[in-house]
């Protein structure tokens, strides 16, 4: 009986619809006032919806029926899914909103509703609807449920990520610390990090200790909030009301609880993309990856979650296929930018390292650079816009400046000649909104949408009941129709839902009538006449008390676009980067962008369109290909990718540039040496540079033209400006050993009067560069001993 009993249960599994649950609510308000009229999930990024970035990372996992569990603007959630190209019956997936209570206001709160509803027949994957990924969540489906055949115990596999301490989609205002028995992989400890105050030290009980003597304790783990949960994970939920969220209550009270004695897992993710748009400044970081196409194959011109196509053209530009742009000849368009299909960008206007939707006007002479503008939005002549996400909508007349950091909330108008100070908020003045409405036809027309919303979920109801029927019913079959009809009479009851609604638009408006009724008329006197804009009040620490740590004001800093905190002292201290610096200086270079008039001419034949780019300058396309390039191996150091695939994106990254080899060459070498840690004892340090060089030297060789004489040349340059100048003669040596260079090419690189400091202007690097001359020398007198001694034989 017992192959047979085996046998059974491999045939329900591979039965079991892989399911997963999208929790489409924020529960904070960092986006604020982008949000007020539509939910985070729902906001665009690279001109499609984060929701359907989510859905696009789930349909590459294989999962088969999603649950969107929605509570604010449930209406505009359930109208985006049933215009997602993913409902459509041919594209595999089943998606089901559920709109949960008015007194849902967590995570927690989210989950007791998803087990009042009965959804979940099986494991099940949890994310967020802000998510955007590659990683191959299938996978880690098939280790979770592998280890729960040996421990039904193992409740919960979270997917994290490996990363360098200036990853930019790592969270400087909060971090964790995970403690993971080396082998199993089993966490054992976690304790999340804020950035500001400062935290120096963390607490690991003492049996953690004891009872696991090999551990890893780790804080280089980017959280990518992708879980594979058991099916009794929402059970817990609403056994345990004081669980709110998912890693502070649940994750900890899971690992700490004595009496369930459940456990939880870590997924340590190698390959692929993961990361959430949890804030403003991890917004811009997604952004730029997607761009930068880290997250392929989810990239702009294939596999776009709105169906949209663009054209990818050099310096990872994006312009949309249809042949709706248009590109005045003198405007200038600079890298990692993307353009939205019937946008216009007139005269010796400029957009730099931005995003711009679709529907948009760029005034003559305007200025966009590291911004995100959303569809529909007019900016007009001798605008400036830094650094800053404006709405949907927005209008903004001539002479205009939004200053970094801003939000612009969806209808805006401000100008001419409005300044928008650094980090400022503004959203439409709600009594424009009513006014607009024309004596409550919005009301109406909502209500004439509920109907016509019903109605399609009535029908669509219908066809699934036949389709069961003509099923035959079996027992998995018919558990899975009851699963697909209980949400269903969720979406039965609009009065219910539009109550919410008006509940939550209640709550929202007076927030808002509280602002409006406390504006500064100095304040609104800048942002231009006949402005309906009203300006969100800064966030102050008077009443830090009630506040969470993570939402603190001085923490919030951390997580917003354009700030760099530099006056914070923070707790995790490789965080803190020129990321945005960064980004400034390789954008600002983007300021001698290529003249568009080819490009712009050329747009009708989109295969003609890249030779319209080749009048960058060589100093802007050197700048920003460094930039890509430290990033490609910062994940590549810190991933444990394999030399062959390092040495592809590079490849790959210098097609884009066109840079010289060269300037490849020397980002190799510079990154390969800094990787070498300076350490104490002489043998000891010969073999840490025997493991950097044994692990990555090859690296040099295989970006392609093989020119070691420049290799040793752009290693002398690095180590004579770097405080790893003592050590040229070791990892000369170890180059050598490793057969990356021959005794030859020293020989040539000796002889050469650049070699010794010729042309190198008088001060520390000039000497230096004779000292790593001297080291040379020593080394040739070394090969010239050896030769005389093998003569000698």
């Amino acid at each position: 009986m017992a192959p047979k009993s085996a046998g059974k249960e491999k045939l329900i599994e591979e039965d079991d619809v892989l399911q997963a649950v999208i929790l489409a609510d924020s529960f904070n308000k960092r986006f604020k006032p982008l949000t007020t009229s539509k939910p985070r999930c729902l906001l665009p990024i690279c001109n499609a919806p984060l929701l359907d970035w989510t859905f696009e990372s789930l349909a590459l996992a294989g999962v088969q029926e999603i649950f969107v569990v929605c509570r604010s603007h449930a209406n505009l959630v359930k109208a985006a899914i049933r215009e997602s190209k993913w409902s459509r019956p041919s594209s595999g997936l089943k998606i089901v909103p559920i709109v949960t209570a008015k007194e849902t206001f967590s995570a927690g709160d989210a989950m007791r509703d998803v087990y009042t509803h009965g959804i979940i027949t099986s494991d099940f994957v949890l994310v967020t609807g802000d998510l955007v990924s590659s990683v191959r969540i299938d996978e880690v489906v098939r280790a979770h449920k592998e280890r729960r055949k040996t421990n039904k115990d193992a409740i919960m596999t979270m997917v994290v990520k490996e990363s360098g301490a200036q990853h930019r989609t790592r969270s400087r205002g909060e971090s964790s610390v995970f403690v993971l028995d080396s082998e199993t992989q089993e966490c054992l400890h976690y304790e999340p990090v804020v950035g500001y105050p400062a935290t120096t030290h963390t607490r690991i009980p003492r049996e953690v200790l004891t009872e696991h003597p090999d551990l890893d304790i780790r804080n280089d783990l980017i959280d990518c909030h992708i879980d594979v949960c058991s099916v009794e994970v929402p059970s817990l939920f609403q056994d345990n009301f004081d669980y709110q969220d998912i890693r502070k209550d649940f994750v900890h009270g899971i690992l700490t609880s004595d009496l369930l004695m459940k456990n939880i897992y870590c997924y340590v993710a190698k390959d692929g993309y993961a990361a959430r748009v949890e804030d403003t400044r991890s917004y811009d970081s997604v952004s730029k990856d997607i761009l930068s196409r880290w997250t392929f194959p989810l990239v702009p011109d294939d596999n776009h979650p709105s169906g949209h196509s663009y054209e990818y053209l050099r310096g990872n530009r994006y312009i949309a296929k249809d042949n709706s742009v248009v590109l005045s000849r003198s405007c200038k368009v600079g890298n990692n930018t993307l353009i939205g299909a019937h946008t216009t960008v007139h005269d010796n206007a400029e957009i730099i390292a931005s995003v711009i939707g679709q529907g948009c006007t760029i005034g003559a002479g305007t200025v966009i650079k590291g911004a995100y503008i959303f569809d529909g939005t007019s900016i007009g002549p001798g605008c400036h816009i830094e650094q800053s996400i404006v709405g949907a909508g927005v209008t903004i007349k001539e002479g205009s400046r939004v200053e970094r950091g801003c939000l612009v909330g969806d209808g805006v108008e401000i100008g001419p000649h409005a300044v928008v100070v650094p980090f400022e908020r503004l959203s439409k003045r709600r009594e424009a909104r009513v006014d607009a409405g024309a004596d409550g036809d919005d009301e109406g027309s909502e209500d004439e949408e509920e109907s016509e919303e019903e109605e399609d979920e009535e029908e669509d109801e219908d066809d699934e009941e036949d389709e069961d029927e003509g099923d035959g019913g079996d027992d998995d079959d018919g558990a899975q129709a009851k699963t697909s009809k209980e949400p269903r009479s969720t979406v039965k009851k609009p009065a219910k839902e539009k109550l919410k609604e008006e509940v939550i638009e209640d709550e929202e408006d007076s927030e808002i009538e509280e602002i409006e009724a406390n504006q500064d008329l100095l304040v609104l006197a800048s942002l231009g006449e006949n402005t309906n804009a009203i300006v969100w009040p800064h966030p102050t620490g008077d009443d830090d008390s009630d506040v969470e740590p993570l939402e603190a004001p001085d923490n919030q800093r951390l997580m917003r676009i354009g700030d760099d905190a530099s006056d914070l002292e923070l707790s995790d201290l490789g965080s803190i980067t020129d990321d945005d610096g960064g980004d400034n200086s390789s954008d600002s270079s983007d300021e001698d962008a290529p003249d568009f008039s080819a490009l712009a001419s050329s747009l009708a034949h989109p295969a003609d369109a890249p030779s319209g780019l080749g009048a960058a300058s060589d100093a802007r396309l050197e700048s920003e290909f460094k930039h890509e390039v430290a990033l490609s191996l910062e994940r590549a150091f810190a991933e444990g990718h394999s030399v062959d695939n390092a040495a592809v994106e590079l490849k790959t990254l210098r097609m884009a540039s066109n840079v010289p080899l060269i300037r490849v060459r020397e980002a190799v070498v510079g990154a390969i040496v800094e990787q070498i840690e300076i350490v104490e004892g002489a043998a000891e340090q010969r073999k840490e540079i025997a493991g950097v060089i044994g692990r990555w030297g090859d690296l040099i060789n295989q970006i392609g033209g093989v020119d070691a004489v420049e290799t040793v040349s752009v290693l002398q340059q690095h180590c004579a400006a770097s405080e790893r100048m003592p050590l040229f003669g070791q990892i000369l040596a170890s180059l050598y050993q490793d057969d990356v260079v021959e005794e030859d090419d020293i020989r040539k690189w000796y002889g050469m009067p650049a070699s010794k400091g010729v042309g190198v202007p008088e001060g520390p690097i000039f000497e230096n560069t004779k000292k790593c001359w001297a080291v040379g020398a020593r080394m040739i007198a070394q090969f010239d001993e050896q030769d005389s001694d093998e003569e000698s034989e």
